[in-house]
């Protein structure tokens, strides 16, 4: 009705278009800017409607954000009079509904009756609450759910103090207006009662304190509203310590609890809960880090720092003893002569530098620096100076003391402002003095008056005084640091100072075409709820593992409670180490949603849970539930958490979770020494083996595949970031709940656009379970405690339903120390990813090998994979390894400075990879670096099924593949998974060769004469047909296989096997098709024997001869196993054939041959049945041969090498003599993977030359847009522009500032005039001069520089800018002198962004870019050179 109402006056008041521009934002779920009256709101109030709704649409227009406070006031005013003129007809009493039938459930009630039954508010004696068993039922909505539920006119003012004794209840008729803080023993709200916090924006906050909060039976607790959240700041603060009083049951202590019949609505403000960074933010919020050093004796003489003042960096730094050492001055008056004008200098004296300080160097200091005092400097006298190098006095900024002999000067202190190009401003100090008879001097360079983020979001809704933390981008999540923002009036939307100054790097870019920009988390809302610590760690609190107090508060939700929701809450000191105390629990509620008869869906939006004990969410027994814009940081144990198994259809939209530590509850949440410590849940005397039982703490631990992830961040874990693991049955409460199984098979929910980063084990891992049996004598392991199961999803959970692919859309992983990600099981599909400066970046660990997941596969495409990036990270906060990268610098390594880098990591199989890019992979004097590799230390076998194609491998891979070399990490490189990895190129994108495998180099069964060798790779390419020989081998099961080609049968390959000790011993060697082939054992010959032929397809053989003793019996059956059924069929009997010939002619029948001579048993082995698709056998089920052998006691054999006739190597197709052509298709087909798919990103490259270069024989810069390069040959300053809009190249100009007249003015004008509003303007230098016409070029600014550029002689000079009316922060300049190294950028700028203003037919301009330059890939330097 209200709505209706609002649609009528709005039309009729504001016009129909501005109107509907009003009303359809209303109740939006996202941010929006929207427009503010114009016309005079008080037209409303001469509607003839009534006062009371007149009223309410002026409210809802104030809560939309359209009014201000006082045109509010104003109209409100002209309604008071009629509001409170008499009535002509009473009022009816409005009507309660009840929540539903039931014990306690409130029935109705009406406003008379209300009055006449009073408040019923006093003391109760505790009491359990009632669980009985309720039906189904429709929820309705609450009645305070509307609007600003503190004006409800039937709300009686309560002010009831503190009273820690009171046990107090808010029951039957009771609605109150908390209007002040209060205490209490504890609070229960039930049989309709009603509290309501009050909303006095300019008034005290209200706190209320108890020991529990419980709602049940009707019973509402209100802290504003959906549509009008709470403006005040309120507080339920949680006391008590563990074991202080009894526990509710079913609740425990210390908590708010909602049960049956129950409402909790909590409503703050909701500010933007977490952004990215858009401008990297360094150590000390400057580039090169802040910088100081403190001298006290040693430092005699004149002390001098001289830095860049575009960019804070220290370049030289220099003592010279002036006081004692005459030759001092020369050596000084050099130091100066070598830097460039307009250098900063920073000078201090350290102890004395007056004795020998010559007239000739005074004067110098004098004219060069500017300074006042140094002529007249005496004995021991401090003296500090700021200034320009070339500057005057007014540039400089000195300070001197008088030396008294006392032995206490005072500090002389020097301290000036600059700018960097970017717009930092930092403040350069020296001081110098005497203090207690010791002298001090000393510099900082750090930034002034607070730091400013750059986000990618506006971000008006942070406060001053709010707290924030920004995550790691570095391998340690320990990284993360929090910071208090300050004003700034100076910010604009997208930005906010902090108070602090920042000890890491934090980036705030796409690197290398990953998206690292680090989380930025709002911590503080204005509706706290929070536990009550102690100092310290007390009682039985798990003390042995934690420092600090962990019983604090908790809230936990039960079945059949009417309605919950939660937003713009902040969470803090909450959750115990004890079993279902978390921050916010919903326990065993079943569906939440419409599908449980909600009318208002449950959920939790904009909460902030920080500081916390035990978990974030926990989501137990629950379905359909909404966790959206939720912060959890710095919390024990799996953050956000399913339970049982059971969990499914809940939605985790854009959440952020980070620093997530290991607690003591699960094994799963464990750290090594909790794992070893707690042990009073295994069986006997069973030790934990921390590796495989423990360590798997994780920031989502999602118990079900069906639930939806979209758009979150995992920013640092103890163990992994994202963990999907699979309960072979439903474990804890839920027992039962569906069979065995069936968690394994069910599809996967959404996964699309989330980001995982700086965890220690792996950033996503899919795979795993728990132990689902308590523990026993034949399993000592705890329950629950991680365990092994694979993921197959099929539909309706159905393993006899066709397979439905779980499809991970848009992961982001960098800087996780082990894997980017891991996934074992199949179906699998990575698509549009990006892995970055991972351990590892992906292993596929598919489980379509044979005796496993039939027809399973993995595959990832559309991706890019990087191996050490530019984020070159920082030292400290955990980060254990800091080395040299490949390039040289020193930066943060993963797992150790060995560890073998790789990018796709290749287990088991089939897997594929299409599509592709790598970047960055090259090998280091320290480690291994490649970027497709296989699983280390590999006992099982690898399918020839593995395939790639289109894959880019840009020239900063200097390592394809590797195979591995025996020594650390390594091992001895011999298991059998190790000899035989293998894939295949499909068209010669990563090999240059088409249809080519790639082996290990000493595998001969894959060799022939056609291959060739890549000692780097240790690896050999093939080609031909490959398939596999899948034996078994029982009586005995310990042995150790000997197989050779007979070609090459001086080249064995022996193989252990798996599965030692069991039924039977596994061998699953890849074997060249069509080809003969020898097995031997290291012991008498297993009596039972299988041979399948694996990834055969209709009508390919081989030959094998088994070695046995001479007089061995054989019984040879060919039959068909199916292995879902078990079935066995098609069973056909082999004969003894007269001659090995007749064996091995392939005419179809079922012959062996046994050679007692050689002692060799010959058989054919052939497929005649099709395989289709990824399946290792036929669809009929798998072909295998069994041989029966009885031997007699002690008869042993040693057959000899090669039973087959001599014969060279058969000659297959050689690999071809013409490499495969350039693949224009290959790669990823994206510029750059971001957590915003919708941008698009151009990746520019500028490289500059000064004088140094080109004598070393460098002769062309160039600016490379995408794939399209300009070089520059001739000397002076190039410009490239782009539209900013499209990404099209619109204008490119060189100036010559050698032979060029005025070229300060030519470049001026050609800015001002010719380059048009947005525009990305890219520019580079070669062999720079001085520009004639000017000694500072302003114009510069108009493209972005914070201030004027000064070009160096024989420098170099770089910048990335943009003309327009923004100012975006990817913005970079680059300003180098002639002894620097060469300026040199790389950035990935997004186009088409809001603040540039775009056309409206821009997307149809950027899409023709795009392919225009896709098709392209053209080099411009002939264009270039000619301009």
């Amino acid at each position: 009705m209200l709505l209706k109402l609002s649609r009528y006056i709005l039309m009729d008041t504001f016009g129909p278009s501005l109107a509907w521009n009003l009303f359809r934002f209303y109740n939006c779920d996202r941010e929006v800017h929207l427009p503010k009256i114009r016309i005079s709101p008080l037209k409303v109030a001469q509607h003839k409607v009534k006062p009371f709704l007149l009223r309410r649409v002026l409210r809802l227009l104030r809560n939309m954000g359209v009014l201000s406070e006082a045109q509010q006031s104003k109209a409100a005013s002209l309604l008071k009079k009629q509001m409170f003129k008499p009535r002509k007809t009473p009022l009816k009493p409005e009507v309660e509904q009840s929540a539903g039938p039931g014990p306690g459930a409130a029935a109705g009630r009406v406003g008379e009756q209300r009055a006449a039954a009073a408040h019923q508010v006093g003391t109760a004696p505790l009491r359990a609450l009632p669980r009985p068993a309720a039906p189904r039922r429709r929820r309705c909505r609450p009645s305070l759910a509307g609007p600003c539920p503190e004006i409800a006119a039937h709300l009686a003012p309560w002010r009831p103090g503190s009273d820690t004794r009171r046990a107090a209840v808010v029951g039957r008729g009771a609605a109150l207006r908390l209007e002040s803080s209060a205490a209490f023993h504890s609070l229960v709200i039930r049989d309709g009662g009603r509290l309501v916090f009050a909303d006095r924006p300019h008034g005290p906050p209200i706190t209320l304190r108890a020991r529990y909060i419980l709602i049940h039976d009707g019973g509402e607790l209100h802290i504003g509203s959906e549509r009008c959240p709470y403006g005040s700041r309120a507080t339920i603060s949680l006391y008590g310590r563990a074991a202080e009083g009894a526990a509710v049951e079913g609740f425990g202590q210390k908590f708010v609890g909602v049960g049956r019949g129950g409402v909790l609505e909590l409503h703050g403000r909701r500010p933007r809960s977490w952004t990215l960074l858009d401008k990297t933010l360094h150590p000390g919020g400057l580039r090169h880090g802040p910088y100081s050093s403190e001298k006290r004796w040693g430092s005699r003489g004149l002390n001098l720092r001289v830095l860049d003042a575009g960019t804070a960096r220290v370049l030289a730094a220099g003592r010279f003893d002036t006081h004692l050492q005459p030759g001092e001055c020369r050596r000084l008056r050099a130091f100066l002569a070598l830097q460039a004008p307009g250098r900063v200098v920073a000078a201090a004296v350290g102890d004395s530098a007056a004795r020998s300080l010559t007239l000739e160097t005074r004067l110098l200091l004098r004219d060069r620096l500017g300074s006042r005092y140094i002529a007249r400097l005496g004995y021991r006298q401090p003296w500090a100076l700021v200034g320009i190098l070339g500057g005057d006095q007014l540039s400089a900024a000195e300070d001197k003391r008088e030396y008294h002999g006392n032995g206490t000067t005072g500090l002389a202190v020097a301290q000036r402002d600059f700018l960097t190009y970017d717009g930092t401003r930092f403040t350069v100090t020296a001081f110098s003095g005497w203090i207690k008879g010791v002298p001090h001097n000393g510099f900082k360079v750090e930034v002034s008056k607070g730091i400013i983020l750059h986000l990618v979001d506006e971000v008006t809704s942070w406060l001053p005084g709010d707290r924030i933390v920004v995550a790691s981008t570095d391998y340690s999540m320990h990284q993360a640091e929090e910071f208090n923002l300050l004003p700034c009036p100076e910010c604009k939307s997208n930005q906010v100072k902090i108070d602090g100054s920042p000890l890491y790097l934090h980036v705030g870019e796409v690197i290398d075409g990953v998206d690292m920009r680090a989380e930025v988390g709002l911590l503080t809302r204005n509706i706290l709820i929070q536990g009550e610590m102690e100092d310290s760690c007390y009682g039985q609190n798990q003390c042995q593992f934690f420092s600090f107090d962990t019983f604090g508060g908790h809230i936990k939700i039960l079945r059949n409670f009417s309605s919950v929701h939660m937003s713009g809450v902040e969470l803090k000191n909450m959750g115990q180490q004890i079993l279902g105390s978390y921050p916010v629990h919903f326990h065993l509620a079943e569906d939440v949603d419409e599908r449980g008869g909600y009318e208002r869906p449950t959920y939790l939006d904009n909460l902030a849970i920080h500081h916390c004990f035990s978990r974030c969410v926990a989501i137990h027994g629950t379905h359909g539930l909404l966790v959206k814009d939720t912060i959890g940081y710095d919390t024990l144990g799996h953050c956000f958490f399913l339970e049982d198994g059971t969990e499914q259809r809940n939605t985790f939209y854009h959440n952020l979770g980070l620093l997530t530590r290991s607690g003591t509850i699960l094994p799963s949440d464990r750290n090594e020494a909790m794992c070893l410590a707690i042990r009073s849940h295994v069986y006997g005397n069973y030790v934990p083996v921390p590796s495989t039982d423990c360590m798997a703490v994780s920031t989502f631990w999602i118990a079900n595949p069906n639930n939806n992830l979209i758009e979150n961040a995992a920013a640092g874990a103890q163990d992994v970031g994202i963990w999907y693991l699979f309960h072979r049955v439903p474990t804890g409460q839920s027992e039962g709940q569906y069979p065995e199984g069936q968690a394994e098979h069910t599809p996967l929910g959404v996964f699309y656009n989330n980001r995982v980063h700086s965890n220690f084990k792996a950033g996503l891992f899919i795979g795993k379970g728990v132990k689902t049996t308590r523990a026993s004598a034949e399993d000592p392991r705890e329950y629950l405690t991680v365990d092994n199961a694979r993921f197959h999803p099929h539909q309706d959970a159905d393993p006899d339903k066709p397979r439905v692919p779980a499809v991970i859309d848009g992961l982001i992983a960098f800087k996780n120390n082990d894997h980017g990600a891991w996934a074992r099981g199949g179906d699998i599909i990575f698509r549009n990813s990006g892995f970055s400066d991972n351990g590892i970046g992906l292993t596929l660990a598919s489980d379509g090998t044979f005796p496993t997941d039939e027809g399973s596969s993995l595959e990832v495409t559309r991706s890019i994979f990087v191996g050490e990036s530019s984020n070159f990270g920082s030292q400290g906060g955990q980060n254990s390894y800091w080395g040299k990268g490949a390039n040289g610098e020193y930066r943060t390594l993963p797992r150790n400075k060995t560890f073998p880098i790789r990018g796709f990591q290749i287990y088991d199989g089939p897997v594929r990879m299409a599509k592709c890019t790598f970047k960055k992979f090259t090998p280091t004097v320290d480690r291994y670096s490649s970027a497709i590799g296989f699983f280390m230390k590999n006992s099982w076998q690898i399918s020839p099924q593995n395939n790639v194609s289109q894959i880019l491998m840009e020239q900063s891979v200097g390592l394809k593949v590797f195979f591995g070399r025996s020594g650390q990490w390594f091992g001895n490189n011999d298991n059998d998974g190790d000899k035989m990895s293998i894939f295949h190129d499909l068209d010669g994108s990563v090999t240059g060769y088409p249809d080519t495998f790639i082996g290990r180099a000493d595998n001969y069964l894959l060799r022939h004469p056609g291959c060739l060798t890549v000692p780097s790779w240790n690896g050999v390419l093939c080609t031909g047909k490959f398939a596999q020989l899948y034996i078994q081998a029982r009586r005995p099961e310990n042995l150790t296989l000997s197989i050779a080609r007979a070609a090459y049968h001086s080249y064995p390959l022996r193989l252990q096997g798996v599965n030692r000790g069991a039924p039977y011993q596994q061998y699953q060697p890849v074997v060249m098709l069509e080809q003969a082939y020898i097995i031997q054992w290291d012991g008498r010959a297993p009596e039972d024997i299988i041979l399948y032929p694996i990834n055969f397809n209709r009508g390919d053989w081989l030959r094998v001869a088994l070695c046995y003793p001479r007089e061995t019996i054989f019984q040879v059956v060919a039959d068909i196993y199916q292995r879902r059924t078990g079935m066995v069929h098609s069973i056909k009997h082999y004969l003894a054939a007269p001659s090995r010939a007749s064996a091995l002619n392939g005419t179809g029948e079922r012959l062996f041959y046994f050679d007692r001579a050689s002692g060799y048993l010959f058989v054919h082995l052939q497929a005649h049945e099709a395989r289709k698709g990824h399946s290792y056998c036929s669809q009929q089920g798998c072909e295998r041969i069994k041989i029966m052998a009885h031997m007699y006691p002690g008869d042993a054999r040693s057959c000899d090498p090669n039973p087959f006739p001599e014969r060279p190597a058969a000659a297959q197709r050689p690999v071809s003599q013409h490499p495969a052509g350039l693949c224009r298709a290959c790669g990823a087909p994206q510029v750059a993977i971001t957590s915003t798919p919708s941008v698009k990103y151009i990746r520019i490259q500028i490289q500059s030359l000064g004088r140094a270069d080109i004598q070393t024989h460098l002769t062309s810069a160039f600016i490379k847009i995408n794939d399209t390069v300009f070089l520059f040959n001739s000397r002076g300053i190039f410009f490239v522009v782009l539209d900013a809009c499209s990404g099209a190249v619109v204008s490119r100009r060189h100036f010559d500032t050698v032979t060029g007249e005025n070229a300060a003015s030519a470049i001026t004008d050609y800015v001002q005039t010719f380059i048009k509003e947005r525009s990305l303007v890219l520019v580079c230098s070669r062999d720079i001069a001085d520009v004639v016409g000017s000694s500072e070029m302003s114009v510069f600014t108009r493209l972005g520089s914070a201030k004027p550029i000064v070009f160096h002689k024989e420098g170099s000079f770089a910048m990335l800018g943009y003309k327009g009316q923004a100012k975006p922060s990817w913005i970079k300049v680059l300003n180098h002198a002639g002894y620097q190294k060469s300026a040199s950028l790389q950035h990935y700028v997004p186009l088409k962004l809001k603040e540039y203003q775009c056309p409206a037919n821009a997307d149809k301009l950027l899409k023709f870019a795009f392919s225009q330059n896709r098709s392209e890939h053209i080099s411009a330097a002939a264009a270039a050179a000619g301009d």
